[in-house]
């Protein structure tokens, strides 16, 4: 498929649902779960695997984006995507590269380069939020 330019309202209020599912199937998950030691340590060691994988899940949402829309400075669109590289190419450690101009305190996550990428459920709603909004605001008319 062809970059594109530009999004549906429909195909972004799809993308946010589908992600609003998967945070409240996390949720839901942990009220069954409890809180006793074993199962916190199951919740720690689970999290940052499926926030990560979320991350995956947000840039295939919106995977033939265009750069010169999306931009090289660090916003959330180019910061998914820069995730999603690391995760996916680099072991899940940050590598910010050199097309992106990576500023991490302008980041949702404040991440450096060489850090470990090991979202929480926090984090991970920071970031949809803010990846929502810059789609809306670049790709949707």
């Amino acid at each position: 498929m062809l970059g594109r330019n530009a999004y549906t309202q429909e195909e972004l209020d799809q993308a946010r649902s589908a992600i609003a599912r998967q945070q409240a199937a996390y949720r839901k998950l942990l009220d069954a779960a409890g809180d006793d030691p074993p199962a916190e340590a199951a919740r720690a060691a689970f999290e940052p695997l499926y926030f990560n994988g979320l991350v995956l899940v947000l840039d295939r949402l919106f995977v033939h984006r265009v750069r010169a829309v999306s931009g090289k400075d660090t916003n959330p669109v180019t910061e998914v995507e820069v995730l999603a590289d690391s995760i996916l190419g680099n072991g899940g450690v940050l590598r910010t590269g050199k097309v992106i101009k990576w500023i991490p305190e302008n980041s949702v996550t404040k991440l450096a380069d060489g850090d470990p990428i090991a979202l929480t459920q926090a984090q991970f709603g920071r970031l949809a939020t803010a990846y929502f909004a810059e789609i809306q605001a670049r790709f949707v008319s």
